[in-house]
């Protein structure tokens, strides 16, 4: 219906053309449709699973494209045709206002060019950003934020700090560009470095041909990480329960076969210069339905009582206006990940934008309410789209000052 909608839009738009200019775009409209239209039907017998990655990311994000940009020029083309409609009641209920030499003028009353061709550069804009962003996937970008501190002990005065998050490395395809990032984590020289969450899409083989990438990753104070929604493997089927469970087991120990130390709702101490402060870390807490709450804050917050200064790492950054900032409210500093920016938005010096702030009042960049800091990485990785557009892959880089 939607072709069919945009196709009497665009047949309009060229009927200026030469029949040969016409034949080509109606063919290759509807090639491009009928294929569409097709694949999907098709889609439960072609075993896409064991096509090469890039062809099927590719494919199925050029078809989401194709369909997002349609629906978008939709919205232009229906305001117009809601004017026709109206325009053409009036002249049903005022006759007399007619042009008496055209009686079916209000029958035909065209369509209005300025809204036809806006739908359609509103749409080709949209599909052409998106294709465009393909190239954006590996483009990390450094985001550099001072925060700063009344009660943080002098000795942690200039710590810095590296968050990453979302690696998902599942969706990767070019470990050298994946490695390049690394490189830039590590010019940083950092004091410490912390993941949030989400190694993988579904299963732990899927960071097997990235170990050697990601376990170059070091830091005086250590390398610290805490899981995220994906890495329990719940959106894949698996032969037993137990299987389930085992791939959970594998992960962990990728963990720690890396360096990292995976906090599962406990804290450690941290010096420096003399003083201490306590990171937390606790498993993916979410306070929307249909993602897990594996978290115990309470576990991770017991003996923490008597740091001055603490820092949270928790994957889903719901868990801050849900539980963290009502019920522990001497947690300086949280740090998530978990929304990618929807890897789609724009982002400029004076403002933000993602539709996915429509699901999450937290979603990119820092946040502060009375004493306490949220920081939401946009992150490393990349999920379903294989891009970015105007929300570019994150390595956040934090000095408290």
């Amino acid at each position: 219906m939607l072709d069919l909608y945009v196709f009497q839009v665009l047949k309009a738009l060229a009927s200026g053309a030469s029949e040969k200019t016409r034949l080509v775009i109606y063919v290759v409209y509807w090639a491009l449709s009928v294929s569409s239209i097709a694949f999907l039907l098709l889609l439960p017998y072609l075993n896409t699973e064991s096509w090469p990655k890039n062809v099927r990311n590719y494919l199925f994000a050029t078809i989401a494209g194709l369909f997002i940009a349609k629906l978008l020029a939709t919205i232009f083309f229906l305001i117009d045709d809601i004017r026709r409609g109206i325009t053409w009641v009036l002249s049903k209920m005022f006759p007399e206002n007619i042009d008496s030499t055209n009686n079916n003028a209000a029958w035909n009353m065209s369509r209005s060019a300025f809204l036809s061709w806006l739908g359609v550069g509103v749409g080709g804009t949209f599909l052409t950003s998106f294709i465009y962003g393909f190239s954006n996937k590996y483009n990390y970008d450094i985001q550099r934020v001072k925060l700063s501190y009344n009660n943080l002990p002098a000795g942690f005065k200039g710590l810095k700090i590296v968050q990453i998050s979302d690696v998902h490395s599942g969706s990767f395809a070019n470990k050298a560009a994946v490695s390049r990032g690394i490189d830039m984590i590590l010019k940083e020289n950092a004091d410490i470095i912390l993941f949030t969450g989400d190694l993988v899409n579904d299963v732990s083989t899927e960071m097997h041909n990235y170990i050697d990438v990601f376990n170059r990753l070091k830091a005086p104070l250590g390398v610290y990480s805490t899981l995220g929604n994906h890495d329990y493997g719940d959106y894949v089927e698996w032969p037993s329960l137990q299987a389930k469970k085992e791939n959970l087991e594998k992960l962990k120990g990728i963990h720690r076969q890396m360096g990292w130390r995976l906090l599962m709702n406990e804290h450690v101490a941290l010096e420096r210069n003399g003083d201490s402060i306590a990171l937390l870390g606790i498993e993916n807490w979410s306070a929307l339905k249909r993602f897990p709450k594996h978290g115990k804050m309470e576990l991770a917050h017991a003996g923490t009582e008597k740091y001055p200064f603490k820092i949270l790492m928790s994957h889903d950054p719901t868990h801050w206006d849900a539980e963290v900032r009502p019920k522990y409210g001497d947690i300086d500093l949280a740090l998530a990940g978990h929304t990618h920016g929807m890897q789609f938005g724009l982002e400029t010096p004076f403002f933000k934008w993602s539709p996915v702030q429509w699901v999450y009042r937290q979603w990119a960049g820092l946040y502060e309410e009375g004493n306490q800091k949220l920081y939401v990485n946009r992150g490393y990785g990349f999920l379903g789209y294989p891009g970015r557009v105007g929300i570019m892959p994150e390595i956040t880089v934090i000095e408290l000052v």
